[in-house]
């Protein structure tokens, strides 16, 4: 948090009964306490969040959204700032208040994540969707990926509004691009935020992922669907962001890498949603569905189980049909798992994976397996082959630091 030198940036905000307070200084830290060493910001709003508490011991309606827009604005004053500690600290207003909870309740729920070290002058990245794809998309926050995610309910689209306020968070003044798995619900209130944003004068585009190739419509998408390829989509452009590609350069580069990228996946066990509390689908001990969604949509086709190899043929035989994979081309291989499945299980799928593109003589440039992008504990995995040219080969090994990706 601190430098070598134990400074760093610290705010505050005093949340009162009748104003709110932003205070931000650059403070030294050592053995002696922390010395404030430069005031930087002092603000003060109205927002009357207390009004009436002594009389019926409930906080307004209005008063609390009041104060919540005054905390959303303080937030991006702290960012604007690259504060690194921001705490804020609620008086006797909150306290007394019977309905305290549903306030504070507001402050902690905006489902949204975005870097601590904001990049000025940088394009930024958002992307998101619903929960229960863990850790997409929010532990790919971080330097060469995203700026920000933002997150709804489970298996349920985040509003317009949270994607307009992370949008909001993460502008730096060079424009934000929207990474949108092609889902319904998704691509309408990732446009209805990019619609929002400039009515504020913030330049957004979106490129919209659909790389897997086993239907063409579903139960939530017109087009195919957007799965595992996306995280190759965060580390391609994310990295080009980082170099300081314009916001018109990262869009061209990310329908390249989408259109480039081939993904199917096949589930073994359905998984349970906590929302309903029943199983997505059903599927006989000795079934497996082939190329099902991420949330339990429809596949192609069920057959018996067979050897782990057979079904990788079948799935690779899928993805060379839909590209133009060819002797000598290079690729990334991305072997996700979909909650369950343990990595000695990938491991395998993934050695196979290699002795088929060994075969054909496809060169693998770089083989990435895991837990990427998930279903709840949906057991199965997909396997992603993305066709690489110089730049993209270039911009896969550069660094990334996140909570779910890191290459040094």
């Amino acid at each position: 948090m601190a430098d070598k030198n134990g400074r760093y940036t610290k705010g505050i905000i005093d949340i009162g009964t009748n104003s709110c307070r932003l205070f931000i200084a650059e403070v030294l830290k050592n053995e002696k306490g922390i010395n404030i060493l430069n005031e930087l910001v002092k603000e003060v709003e109205i927002v009357k969040l207390g009004e009436g508490v002594n009389q019926n011991h409930y906080l307004k309606e209005e008063a609390i959204e009041r104060t919540i827009q005054c905390l959303k604005k303080y937030k991006k004053t702290a960012d604007e700032y690259e504060v690194k500690e921001l705490k804020a600290f609620a008086t006797s207003a909150t306290r007394d208040a019977e309905n305290r909870e549903i306030f504070l309740k507001k402050v902690e729920d905006l489902p949204v994540i975005v870097r601590k070290d904001k990049k000025m002058g940088k394009v930024a990245l958002i992307s998101g969707g619903g929960s229960g794809h863990e850790p997409s998309h929010a532990g790919f926050v971080g330097y060469g990926m995203l700026d920000g995610a933002v997150a709804g309910e489970v298996f349920t689209s985040p509003s317009a509004d949270k994607v307009y306020e992370a949008v909001k968070a993460v502008n730096s003044g060079a424009g934000v691009l929207l990474i949108i798995k092609n889902y319904s619900g998704d691509v309408m209130n990732f446009e209805m935020a990019a619609e929002m944003a400039a009515m504020e004068e913030i330049e957004v585009k979106k490129i919209v992922v659909d790389d897997d190739i086993a239907v063409e419509n579903s139960t939530y998408t017109v087009g195919r669907r957007g799965i595992a390829g996306t995280v190759l989509v965060h580390k391609m452009v994310g990295a080009a962001a980082e170099k300081g590609y314009s916001l018109e350069e990262l869009e061209k580069l990310g329908n390249k890498v989408i259109g480039r990228t081939k993904t199917l996946g096949m589930a073994l066990e359905p998984c349970m949603v906590p929302t309903t509390g029943k199983v997505s689908f059903e599927l006989a001990d000795d079934e497996v569905e082939i190329g099902l969604g991420i949330h339990g949509e429809p596949g192609t086709h069920r057959e018996k189980i067979q050897p782990a190899d057979v079904h990788v043929d079948h799935i690779l035989e899928k993805i060379f049909k839909e590209s133009d994979l060819k002797e000598n081309d290079e690729v990334a291989v991305l072997v996700n798992g979909l909650g369950e499945t343990t990595l000695m299980e990938l491991f395998i799928i993934n050695n196979r994976v290699s002795q088929v593109l060994e075969e054909k003589n496809i060169k693998i440039a770089d083989t990435i397996v895991g837990n990427y992008m998930t279903s709840l504990d949906m057991g199965g995995f997909s396997i992603t082959l993305t066709k690489l040219d110089k730049e993209m080969k270039e911009l896969l090994k550069d660094k990334a630091d996140t909570p779910a990706f890191k290459r040094f």
